[in-house]
C-alpha cells in the first residue's frame, strides 16, 4: 500500500515539473507585441470652452401698480415696443379723482380760515397798539394764526398725495423696451401687493448673458494678469454665443464683469457678457451656450487612443529604455483639443508612451515600438 502511494506522488510531481517547464518555455518564447509609440511634447493651445448661459435684457423692469383698483384699460399688447413714459395701463380713476376733489376743497376751507385768522391777528395787533387790548389777546390771535397756517400746509400735502394717487392710476413705461406677458386683463382687481407684476418691460437693445466658470479657472485667469481681475476682464477676448437651436449668434460679446463672490454650492463664479441685439433675435429669459476661448500655454497633449479611462482617472503606458510598458495614472482636463487630451499632471515632456492601442497593453509587457520617433 505504501509503495502504491509513493508511486502516485512521484507521478504527480513529474507532471507538475513538466507543466512548469512548459509554462516557462512558453513565457520566455512569447514575442513582444507591436505598438505605436510617441515622445511626449508640449504645445500652446486656444480652445473654445463651452459654458451654459442665461440671457436677460439690459433692463428687465417689473411694472407694479402703486395704487389699488380695477384695471380699466390695457393700452399695449404683449411684445409691443414701448418708449419711456408711454401709457401701459389705466386703473379706475373715479375714487382717486373724488379724493383729490375732497382734498382741494379742504385746502380751500383751510385757506379761508387762514385769511380769517390773519384778519383777526391784524385787528388785535392794531388794538394793542392803541392800548385797547392786552398782549395776551395779541398772542392768542398769533397762536390761532399759526394753527391755521399748519392746517393749510397739511391740506396742501393731502392735495399732493391725492394728485399723486390719481396720477398713479395711469401706469407708464419706466424705460424703452418690449412689453412682456400681460397676466391681468380688463376688470381685474390689482394692487401693489399682488404676486405678479402687471408686466415686465425689457430693454433688449443690448442683452446681458450670464455664465459661470469654476474657481480654478478664475484664479488661472487672474494670475495671468498679476492677480488683478480688472486687468483680466479688460484683456479677456470676445466671446461667442450659441443659441438653443445650435446656431451661432452673429454678434460677438464683451465680458463686462465678474462676480466677486464664489458660489459655495457650486464653487463657481458668475461672469456677465453683453451682446448687441440689433435684430431683436435674443429674448430675455432664454438660454444658450457661451463659447469662450481659453489659452493653454506649454501643455502636454496626448491622443485619446493613448489613454484608458479607469473610473474618474485615465491610465497611460510609458515605455522605458528596455521597451517595457509601465502603467501610470494621469490627470486629464475636461477640455479636449480635438481628439487629443490635455494632460494636467502625470506626464513630462520627452517621455515615451504607447500612442495607440493602450487598452491592449498589460503592465510590465515588452513593447516592440513601430514608430519610436513619433512626436506629438
Amino acid at each position: 500500500m505504501k509503495t502504491k502511494f509513493l508511486s502516485v506522488v512521484t507521478a504527480l510531481a513529474a507532471v507538475t515539473i513538466v507543466m512548469s517547464s512548459c509554462g516557462k518555455k512558453q513565457q520566455m518564447t512569447m514575442p513582444a507585441a507591436n505598438f505605436e509609440t510617441m515622445l511626449v511634447q508640449t504645445r500652446d493651445l486656444v480652445i473654445d470652452s463651452k459654458f451654459s448661459a442665461t440671457i436677460r435684457g439690459r433692463q428687465d423692469i417689473d411694472v407694479l401698480p402703486q395704487v389699488s383698483g380695477t384695471l380699466q384699460k390695457l393700452c399695449v399688447t404683449e411684445g409691443q415696443k414701448v418708449t419711456k413714459g408711454q401709457t401701459l395701463f389705466v386703473i379706475d380713476q373715479v375714487p382717486y379723482q373724488a379724493a383729490l376733489n375732497t382734498a382741494e376743497a379742504a385746502l380751500n376751507a383751510a385757506k379761508a380760515g387762514l385769511a380769517t385768522a390773519q384778519l383777526n391777528y391784524d385787528s388785535k395787533k392794531e388794538l394793542f397798539d392803541q392800548h385797547i387790548v392786552s398782549d395776551f389777546d395779541v398772542q392768542q390771535a398769533m397762536n390761532q394764526l399759526q394753527t391755521v397756517k399748519a392746517q393749510v400746509a397739511q391740506a396742501q400735502a393731502q392735495v399732493v398725495n391725492a394728485r399723486n394717487s390719481l396720477s398713479y392710476t395711469v401706469v407708464k413705461s419706466p424705460a424703452n423696451g418690449v412689453v412682456g406677458t400681460l397676466p391681468y386683463r380688463q376688470g381685474a382687481l390689482v394692487s401693489p401687493s399682488m404676486p405678479k407684476p402687471l408686466t415686465t418691460v425689457s430693454d433688449n437693445t443690448q442683452m446681458y448673458v450670464y455664465f459661470s466658470i469654476n474657481e480654478s479657472q478664475l484664479l488661472s485667469i487672474a494670475r495671468d494678469h498679476n492677480g488683478s481681475l480688472e486687468a483680466a476682464i479688460a484683456a479677456m477676448p470676445k466671446v461667442k454665443l450659441q443659441l438653443v437651436d445650435g446656431s451661432a449668434y452673429d454678434q460677438e460679446g464683451t465680458i463686462e464683469s465678474v462676480s466677486g463672490v464664489v458660489d459655495r454650492a457650486t464653487g463657481t463664479v458668475q461672469l456677465r457678457a453683453v451682446f448687441d441685439n440689433p435684430m431683436k433675435l435674443l429674448h430675455s429669459g432664454s438660454t444658450g451656450t457661451v463659447l469662450m476661448p481659453l489659452t493653454y500655454n506649454d501643455v502636454v497633449t496626448i491622443p485619446s487612443s493613448a489613454a484608458v479611462q479607469s473610473q474618474t482617472k485615465y491610465i497611460v503606458y510609458t515605455v522605458d529604455k528596455e521597451n517595457v510598458a509601465h502603467s501610470r495614472v494621469v490627470d486629464v482636463s475636461t477640455q479636449h483639443a480635438g481628439d487629443d487630451f490635455i494632460v494636467l499632471d502625470g506626464l513630462e515632456k520627452g517621455e515615451k508612451i504607447v500612442a495607440k492601442g493602450a487598452a491592449m497593453v498589460k503592465n510590465g509587457q515588452n513593447i516592440k515600438p513601430n514608430t519610436e520617433e513619433t512626436e506629438k
